[in-house]
């Protein structure tokens, strides 16, 4: 145990928990938005996520960047980040919805049992993720340095890179636009009337299938966007990495409280900080133990997770 490496390091190791939190947070919406009005655990949704982040990747090789390149000038800069992102959510909203369309729908008209959804959500992440390493050979792929991640400024002598503070913003941004779209508009009240009851909601006139289509689409947004970031952030990409960061993603969503919007961020930046002192207290082999140490921990004393609600009881 390493206190004194904890300590000289905590304003570093909580800058890059934060960022990191904040890419589980934009997953796990994904996650909360199909379990709060299917009951649902969506396992493919991860790679959802890479559908979104190897979408970005294609679209900056199409506009002729390779691995080597280095984007420089704010206007070049702006131009293929908001370019690749939209091709990425894009990319992500299309595979969520080609996954309810082609794997959950057909369940539920035929009123399947709630395992036959389970191993359909794992044998379409398995499906997914084998179609994205046959593409790549199983290599890594490198990418294209869009956005510099050398320090911006500094808070009391700790760095902080405009990556950083993107990812941070982008999250809380998308979080807050979601939780007004699901609390304010007409669409989003059907969405909690879905959630609430949905026997009752199609009898007021609510197209309960319209809805499911929505939140994932909603969450295939948010899925993409949180690829793109990860792009950016690491620079490299390979066909795996879904399959933990959405388990992250999904610890995140049951630790903050699976159904609850709001508890997905908190879930995903605690999560985040979390494991990030634990790789300084501990070592970096640690990281991931402690991670899901917490949840199991949390759990036993607070099973609903920390801001538990249901979607369909959801306040502003």
């Amino acid at each position: 145990m390493d206190v004194n490496g904890l300590l000289s390091n905590f304003g570093e190791l909580t800058t890059t928990g934060l960022t990191q939190g904040a890419i589980y947070a934009l997953v796990a919406l994904g996650y909360t938005l199909v379990y709060g009005v299917l009951r649902l655990i969506n396992f493919a949704h991860s790679e959802v996520f890479i559908a979104g982040a190897f979408a970005a990747l294609w679209t900056w090789g199409a506009l002729g960047l390779t691995q080597d390149s280095v984007v420089s000038g704010v206007g070049q800069i702006v131009f293929y980040f908001l370019i690749a992102m939209v091709a990425a959510a894009l990319a992500s909203a299309a595979t969520a919805t080609l996954v309810e369309r082609v794997a959950y729908r057909p369940l539920r008209k035929r009123n399947a049992p709630p395992l036959a959804f389970l191993i359909t959500a794992i044998g379409a992440s398995i499906v997914m993720a084998e179609a994205f390493g046959i593409y790549t050979r199983r290599l890594p792929q490198g990418l294209p340095t869009i956005i510099s991640n050398e320090p911006w400024f500094t808070v009391n002598g700790v760095p902080v890179s405009i990556v950083q503070v993107l990812t941070v913003v982008a999250a809380l941004g998308m979080m807050i636009g979601l939780d007004l779209f699901i609390n304010r508009s007409r669409m989003g009240r059907g969405v909690r009337a879905v959630a609430q009851d949905p026997n009752t909601a199609a009898l007021m006139g609510v197209n309960k299938d319209r809805i499911i289509m929505i939140i994932f689409v909603m969450g295939g947004l948010m899925a993409g966007v949180a690829g793109l970031l990860y792009n950016v952030r690491i620079g490299v990409l390979t066909y795996s990495v879904g399959f933990l960061l959405g388990l992250k993603a999904f610890t995140a969503a049951v630790l903050g409280g699976i159904g609850n919007l709001r508890g997905a961020l908190l879930g995903g930046f605690l999560l985040g900080v979390v494991e990030n002192y634990a790789s300084g207290l501990f070592g970096t082999q640690w990281k991931d133990f402690v991670a899901f140490a917490v949840l199991v921990v949390l759990l036993m004393f607070r099973p609903t997770g920390l801001l538990g609600e249901s979607l369909g009881r959801a306040r502003v």
